[in-house]
């Protein structure tokens, strides 16, 4: 566990903001004060077994404002200035715990312990077949039918000069929806004064095991959910995808983005092409792939960019990770709302940062196989700005 340190003036304020909620019987606590970076943390509700969730509220010098609930170390808001410092929700999210347990496509969790998909649930490790939840059709996703998104995670919140956070922690027993190994992780979220939100991501376990984690946040710049998204521009720096089947499980080699609908290595608007008549936009409802950074190794480097022009809104993706699945929010048919806001088909998009899906059946992936006495260690940073 990382050591967490509270400056006098913020663990003040805490104090102040926590007992004024509980005196007003409220489940959220703002204030004006912009001056500081500071971390309040108020109750979010109950879970069905009786066990709170906490919600964390994240502040920078700027204003910048990200909220985090330890159910699912879920992102239920991120608040970010236009280009006229305005300042406007960038995130699809829900005001509820109970929203949230009820039911969500993913909204802006931690999802694990395998993210993305593994064919038919099925992989084999050290010669040993292991067997998962088929929660997508014929395949397993997301970790499966109680994935990490929906687990109540331990929390401590921190706030130091210039960034504050909170960190999760969970130990996933082994067997957990099928996988083998006790599962120690550590995510740690973190906004700076340069508008970043980093997530920092540690695991570490007893047994082999198969691993791929990241965050599955919903992402609007123009009004958090309330249009269409398609209208954003996105740069991504690959210059392969992977296509996959009518399943989306990938077909195993990595094609080139030439020439084709999946080719955003200039900015391109996001909706100019996703009608086409394309076998893979086809499989994929729209944009659901994963694209194969120009890198090589693991460290932190910019691999997306994204420009919503009425706002002036930008946000960068920098990440250790070797590839990132676009998806185009094609699931949503507004049968789902939160905070005011009915999500469309399509309202957001999602840069997930991770390895590639099913990798534990495709030994020309970069392995996902952690091993005892290894540490898993990734990290993202979405980081905001305006031009």
């Amino acid at each position: 566990m990382k050591r967490i340190f509270h400056t006098p003036l913020s663990l003040f304020v805490l104090v102040f903001f926590v007992l004024a909620g509980c005196q007003n019987g409220e489940e959220e606590t703002t204030t004006d004060t912009r001056t500081l970076n500071m971390v309040t943390a108020v109750p979010f509700g109950s879970m069905p077994d009786g066990r709170e969730a906490t919600l964390f509220t994240l502040t920078n010098s700027s204003g910048m404002e990200v909220r985090i609930t330890n159910y699912g170390g879920t992102i239920t808001s991120i608040r970010v200035p236009d280009r006229d410092g305005t300042m406007g929700e960038v995130t699809l999210g829900y005001d509820s715990l109970e929203k949230y347990v009820a039911g969500s496509p993913f909204f802006g969790c931690i999802t694990g312990r395998f993210a993305n998909r593994i064919a038919k649930g099925q992989f084999t490790l050290n010669g040993e077949s292991y067997s998962l939840a088929t929660n997508n059709g014929p395949n397993h996703l997301h970790g499966g039918l109680e994935g990490f998104d929906k687990k109540l995670w331990d929390a401590e919140h921190f706030s130091e000069e210039g960034k504050s956070g909170v960190v999760m922690t969970y130990t996933s027993p082994d067997g957990e929806e099928g996988y083998p190994g006790a599962l120690a992780v550590n995510v740690t979220y973190t906004l700076g004064d340069d508008n970043g939100l980093q997530i920092d991501y540690e695991a570490t376990t007893d047994k082999p095991t198969v691993l791929n984690l990241t965050n599955h946040a919903y992402f609007n710049l123009k009004d958090g959910g309330a249009s269409s998204a398609l209208d954003h521009e996105l740069r991504i720096m690959a210059d392969q995808y992977i296509p996959t089947d009518e399943t989306n499980i990938p077909l195993g080699p990595l094609a080139s983005v030439e020439g084709t609908p999946f080719d955003f290595r200039a900015a391109t608007v996001i909706g100019d092409r996703i009608e086409e008549d394309n076998e893979q936009l086809t499989n994929g409802f729209g944009y659901d792939h994963t694209y194969v950074f120009n890198k090589e190794g693991n460290a932190l480097q910019l691999g997306a960019e994204v420009y919503e022009p009425t706002t002036g809104r930008v946000m960068e993706v920098l990440t250790t990770e070797p590839g990132v699945q676009l998806y185009t929010g094609n699931h949503l048919n507004g049968t789902l709302e939160g905070r005011g806001v009915t999500f469309e088909r399509r309202s957001a998009f999602c840069l997930e940062t991770q390895h590639f899906p099913d990798s534990p059946n495709q030994p020309d992936y970069p392995s996902t196989t952690l091993n005892p006495g290894e540490t898993f260690s990734s990290t993202t940073v979405y980081r905001f700005s305006t031009r």
